[in-house]
């Protein structure tokens, strides 16, 4: 007997059977639907994280829950089902303390990779800074509560030998965590552990002294896309030979509250710099060493976040002086490591760093006061919640080639594909 059915996904017509689960009939033909929470064995699926989020003869529902049936119509990638599903991880983003350069599980991460794959480059959401509890407390394990994005992955997958669930979730509504049976979680065997750990879409499950040991390049989501049509190989894509004849442009750069790594990044272009030279000027940069800016400048990329009075100054300065800014770096575009004080009150800081820290100098533990020294804001700002940031390039650093693109087609309109394995957080 016939049982085929067809469907279609943006207009695309598909010749399946009725009963599938959608995400696996669109994956099987090459169409990217994005998932957090989705495992193909779970049934029913857990439809939690709601990323997968699309139309489906008209209403708006996750794709994973969704079995096919003759006639059924999917829009996948309109406009607004794209913003929709960005904004969730955004959200997401903003909602846990992600710091992917700190991250062990960085470059293994699904979460990560949702944003890659969908070129979010910052959130529209203040991050929140939430100081949750990390619970050392089991025996192989930790939780980082931080990073959990409730999933339910761990819940409906980690059982005992005994046929008992190891995780759960305890309270309602946001203030609901994944908790731990401490008795069950000292069951499990390494392998059993080691298997939570990869279950769980981000770094929120950790087995204690081990880490997901491998290289930057050889890490799950370094170099292919899941979008087939953009699947990369390569490490980095050459800048262009010529870089002229163009019109002569001027740049300014400045570090905030950052390592000054995305300079040290901008300058790996090594001999391509000698062609750079040609066609732009350096104003107001710690690469000219000029202190004060002597005109009006193109582009200005900003480093660093802004943790005190004078960064909020400079910032100000940039963006009066510069006809477009760009935030470059993890840093510049929500904080980056340094915004890992967000999480404790300031007062707290400051005890920490020079009342109860250590010193060379016997009776020297004070605060430093001076008014020349400038004041210490309450957090690490982002530069986009300061003044208007009109583009950002990720990464820490993010590479050469993904700044002097960017660069490139904001100056003189250059098109250039910014590759998947460019493209990255840390």
């Amino acid at each position: 007997m016939n049982n085929e059915i067809t469907i279609k996904i943006d207009g695309k017509a598909i010749k399946t059977k009725p009963g599938l689960n959608l995400v696996d009939v669109a994956t099987e033909h090459e169409i990217f639907i994005p998932s957090l929470c989705y495992y193909k064995h779970i049934d029913p699926p857990l439809g939690t994280c709601r990323v997968c989020v699309c139309k489906i003869n008209g209403n708006a529902m996750p794709a994973c829950t969704r079995k096919t049936y003759d006639g059924m119509e999917v829009e996948l990638n309109s406009e607004e089902l794209l913003d929709t599903r960005k904004a969730i991880v955004e959200m997401m983003f903003a909602e846990g303390n992600h710091f992917c350069p700190a991250c062990e599980k960085s470059g293994d991460c699904d979460m990560q990779h949702m944003g890659y794959e969908m070129g979010i480059s910052h959130t529209r959401f203040p991050h929140l800074f939430k100081d949750r509890l990390i619970d050392f407390t089991p025996k192989r394990m930790l939780i980082e509560h931080n990073r959990c994005v409730k999933c339910r992955r761990c819940v409906e997958e980690v059982f005992s030998d005994s046929g008992e669930r190891v995780f759960s979730f305890c309270n309602r509504g946001n203030e609901t965590i994944v908790g731990i049976d401490y008795e069950q979680e000292a069951t499990l065997s390494e392998e059993q552990a080691f298997a939570a750990m990869h279950l769980c879409p981000t770094g929120a499950i950790l087995v204690k002294g081990k880490s997901f040991a491998h290289p930057f390049g050889d890490r799950r989501f370094d170099k292919t896309s899941a979008h087939k049509s953009e699947k990369s190989t390569s490490a980095a894509a050459p800048l262009p030979k010529d870089m002229s004849p163009k019109t002569k442009k001027i740049i300014a750069t400045t570090s905030l509250a950052g390592c000054f790594g995305c300079h040290m990044s901008l300058l790996d272009v090594d001999l391509a710099l000698l062609d750079i030279i040609k066609v732009v000027d350096f104003n107001k940069s710690p690469l000219t060493d000029i202190k004060e800016f002597t005109e009006q400048c193109d582009v200005g990329l900003i480093e660093g976040g802004c943790c005190n009075a004078e960064n909020i100054e400079v910032l100000r300065e940039f963006r009066k002086k510069c006809k477009l800014l760009v935030s470059v770096g993890e840093c510049a575009i929500w904080g980056g490591v340094p915004a890992m004080r967000n999480t404790v009150p300031l007062e707290e800081c400051l005890e920490e760093a020079y009342l109860n820290s250590m010193t060379t100098e016997p009776g020297e533990n004070t605060v430093p006061y001076h008014e020349d020294l400038p004041k210490i804001l309450d957090k690490v700002y982002p530069c986009h919640e300061l003044v208007k940031i009109d583009h950002h390039i990720p990464g820490c650093p993010p590479t050469a080639n993904h700044i002097w693109k960017a660069v490139s087609n904001l100056l003189w309109g250059d098109e250039f594909s910014v590759l998947y394995s460019e493209f990255k957080y840390d």
